[in-house]
C-alpha cells in the first residue's frame, strides 16, 4: 500500500536516483514523444541552423517532422524548469 502522505511530504532531495541514469543525449534522441502535451500556442517562423543529417532523419520520419521537433524542444524545455 502506498503511503502518499509520506511521498507528499519528501523532498526532492530526499529521493533515491540512484537507479535512474542521467539522461544522455543518445538517449534523448531515442525518447518518444508524447502527444497532447500541450494546447497548441502560436507559432513563430525561425531560421534555425540544423545538422543537415539529423533534418533528414527528421523528413524520412514523413510529414509532420517539423512538429515532432517542435514537440521534443517543449519536451525538453519542460523537463529542465526549475
Amino acid at each position: 500500500m502506498t503511503d502518499w502522505e509520506k511521498l507528499d511530504a519528501m523532498k526532492d532531495e530526499d529521493i533515491d536516483l540512484s537507479d535512474a541514469p542521467e539522461i544522455t543525449p543518445e538517449m534523448f534522441a531515442k525518447a518518444v514523444v508524447a502527444h497532447g502535451l500541450k494546447p497548441e500556442i502560436r507559432k513563430e517562423q525561425v531560421t534555425l541552423r540544423i545538422d543537415s543529417d539529423v533534418l533528414t532523419w527528421f523528413r524520412e520520419q514523413g510529414p509532420g517532422y517539423q512538429t515532432k521537433i517542435n514537440r521534443l524542444l517543449r519536451a525538453y524545455v519542460e523537463a529542465h524548469q526549475v
